[in-house]
């Protein structure tokens, strides 16, 4: 059922994060989340997966790098953004990849 899988995804602490981080910021690489959370690329890249099968973000590739955005096609989510807007802190992010860019 995608109801489970939607509030699965959205269990986790980090998981919720990146979602409110994705709503504020439209599109986001996986070395940008990383800088936030602290955490490794596996170990980031372990949440995006759940978020993905979720239904809830989308991927694209650009040369090595992956960018990751909320899949607005998704009812349950369109539901959710206002909910999570108003109660999920997240902090600051850098505008760009420096990892891109450098």
């Amino acid at each position: 059922m995608e109801l489970r899988k939607v509030f699965y995804a959205l269990s986790d602490d980090i998981r919720l994060k990146i979602v409110r981080l994705l709503i504020a910021h439209k599109e986001l690489c996986v070395c940008q989340l990383q800088e936030v959370f602290n955490i490794s690329q596996p170990n980031i890249s372990f949440h995006l997966r759940v978020l993905k099968k979720a239904g809830l973000v989308k991927s694209r590739k650009e040369g090595k790098w992956s960018y990751y955005s909320l899949n607005t096609e998704n009812p349950i989510l369109k539901q959710l953004i206002p909910l999570i807007e108003a109660n999920v802190f997240v902090p600051g992010i850098k505008p760009f990849c420096e990892l891109r860019n450098g």
